[in-house]
C-alpha cells in the first residue's frame, strides 16, 4: 500500500475561480498562467479545468507541446520568450506566442525563416528591473517590431513589482501610461494583484495565476475574502503513531517541544519531502478528523508531529488535511513565514495526484 499522503484536484473549484476573474475583469480576456507545471498542480491534470480561458501563459517549452499535443488549440503565450534562436522553429511550428523582452529576440525574429508571423508580447521594464525594454524605449521599439515581417500581432506587457502590497502600482503604472499612450496596441498589464486591486490596469488582457488556485496574492487571506476563490488542491495524509506523553517529555529532532503536561501526540505522514515547509513552527494550523490543531515540534523528512489534545477521538488511521478547504495554505504559508506560492510549487512529486 502507497503512503496515506495525496493531494486531491478539484477542478470544479479550478472552473469557478476562472469564472471569478472573469467577473473582476469583465471587458479582459484571460491568460491563465499554468507555469511551474500549473503551480505544482501538475498542468496535464488541470488544464482541462480552464478550458474556459482565452489563452494559457507559462515558460517552459516544453509546456506548451504538451497542451498542444493534448488538444489545446487557443493561445499559447511564453512568459520569459525563447532562449535561443533555433528554438523559433518550434514556436513556429506549434503557433506559439512569445514574450519579447531583449533586442537580439527581435533581431533573431527577423532572421527567421517562418512559415508565418509570430504574434508577440513587448515586454517593458517600468520598476521590476527583471526582464524587458526600458519603458521610455517603448515607441521606438513598437515601430521596430511593427516594421519586422515575422511579426504578427503586437501587444505591450509590463509587471508589476508592488501590486500585492501597500506600495502599489501607481509609480510604475503612470510611467507605462507615459511612455505607451500614444501607441495603439493592445496591453496586458494585470496580474492577479492588479485584477482584484486596480480595474484600471486591465485593458484588453490579464494574467491570473495564484487565484485561480484559490490563494491570495500576497498571502493575506483578508485580500481574497468574500471573492468566493474556492482553494483547488487538498493535500490530506493520515495519522500513522499515537504517542502519550508526560509532562517535560520533548517531541522530535532538537527537541524543539516539550509538554507542559500529559498530552496526546499524533505522527503524521507527512514532512518536508512532500513539499511540506520545513521551517514551519509549533503551531502551524493543520486538522485532524475534522477539528482543527496544531503540529508540535520540528519537521521532519517524512514526518510532522500534532497536538491531538482538542480531538481526543483521534486515533491511527484519523484523516488529516494538511491544507485545503478547511485549513487554507495561506495560512500554513504565513505560519511558516513563506507564501503559498512556494507550498503549491514544492509539493514532491511522490505525493499523488487525485483529481
Amino acid at each position: 500500500m502507497p503512503r496515506p499522503i495525496s493531494a486531491t484536484l478539484n477542478l470544479s473549484a479550478l472552473h469557478h475561480n476562472l469564472s471569478i476573474v472573469r467577473q473582476q475583469a469583465k471587458k479582459a480576456k484571460i491568460w491563465s498562467v499554468v507555469k511551474a507545471n500549473a503551480y505544482g498542480h501538475g498542468l496535464a491534470r488541470i488544464w482541462p479545468g480552464l478550458t474556459g480561458t482565452d489563452g494559457f501563459a507559462l515558460l517552459d517549452l516544453n509546456e506548451a507541446i504538451l497542451l498542444r499535443e493534448q488538444g489545446w488549440q487557443g493561445p499559447i503565450l511564453l512568459l520569459e520568450g525563447f532562449f535561443q534562436p533555433q528554438d523559433l522553429v518550434l514556436l513556429d511550428h506549434y503557433r506559439l506566442t512569445t514574450t519579447v523582452h531583449s533586442d537580439w529576440q527581435l533581431e533573431a525574429i527577423k532572421a527567421a525563416r517562418l512559415t508565418a508571423p509570430l504574434n508577440i508580447y513587448l515586454k517593458f521594464n517600468s520598476g521590476m528591473n527583471r526582464l524587458g525594454f526600458p519603458v521610455g524605449q517603448a515607441p521606438a521599439v513598437w515601430q521596430w517590431a511593427k516594421s519586422l515581417s515575422n511579426v504578427g500581432e503586437v501587444t505591450l506587457m509590463s509587471h508589476f513589482a508592488n501590486a500585492d502590497n501597500p506600495i502599489g502600482i501607481d509609480e510604475q503604472f503612470a510611467q507605462i501610461q507615459q511612455a505607451t499612450g500614444h501607441i495603439s496596441a493592445a496591453r496586458c498589464f494585470a496580474n492577479s494583484a492588479a485584477i482584484l486591486r486596480n480595474p484600471e490596469t486591465h485593458y484588453d488582457w490579464v494574467r491570473p495565476g495564484i487565484i485561480l488556485y484559490g490563494a491570495s496574492p500576497s498571502g493575506d487571506i483578508a485580500d481574497i475574502a468574500g471573492i468566493g476563490l474556492r482553494p483547488v488542491m487538498s493535500l490530506c495524509s493520515e495519522i500513522i503513531a499515537v504517542q502519550s506523553l508526560s509532562v517535560g517529555q520533548s517531541v522530535g529532532y532538537g527537541s524543539r517541544y516539550c509538554t507542559s503536561g500529559a498530552q496526546r501526540i499524533g505522527v503524521v505522514a507527512c514532512g518536508y519531502a512532500d513539499g511540506y515547509p520545513r521551517l514551519a513552527p509549533s503551531g502551524t494550523p493543520i486538522m485532524v478528523d475534522g477539528i482543527v490543531t496544531h503540529t508540535v515540534g520540528a519537521i521532519s523528512m517524512d514526518m510532522l508531529t500534532v497536538d491531538l489534545t482538542p480531538c481526543p477521538q483521534a486515533q491511527i488511521g484519523s484523516k488529516v488535511e494538511v491544507w485545503g478547504e478547511n485549513v487554507l495554505i495561506d495560512n500554513v504559508a504565513q505560519a511558516a513565514g513563506t507564501v503559498g506560492y512556494e507550498l503549491m510549487c514544492a509539493l514532491a512529486s511522490r505525493v499523488t495526484l487525485l483529481t
